[in-house]
């Protein structure tokens, strides 16, 4: 039977990780190139990425700066009453690999 899935995948550098008591979360820049009048200009997309226990202890051993893998599926979520509903899409890790170490060293 067909699966039907939300999935993403990111490559990028981390901004942040934030360690919460059972998640953890990571901002990842994903950097995209976009006309500029005669040149090119980078554009970097900020991604917000929720690990779980079967990534968190590869997150917390990666660092600021770090060119990262990292694939997942997607969530929406809402909260709040009436008018005031306010709507969320998760990233949520599935994968997570350090692919450079922000140093150089690999």
């Amino acid at each position: 039977m067909p699966q039907n899935i939300a999935e993403f995948r990111i490559i990028g550098r981390i901004g942040k990780i934030t360690p919460r008591d059972k998640v953890i979360y990571v901002t990842v820049a994903a950097n995209y190139n976009r006309r500029d009048g005669d040149g090119w200009k980078s554009d970097p997309h900020w991604n917000s990425v929720v690990g779980f226990s079967n990534v968190r202890e590869q997150i917390e051993g990666a660092d600021k700066g770090d060119l990262v893998h990292i694939t997942g599926r997607m969530r929406e979520t809402s909260h709040g009453e009436g008018n005031e509903i306010a709507y969320r899409t998760e990233l949520i890790a599935d994968t997570f690999s350090v692919l450079a170490k922000a140093g150089g060293e690999q």
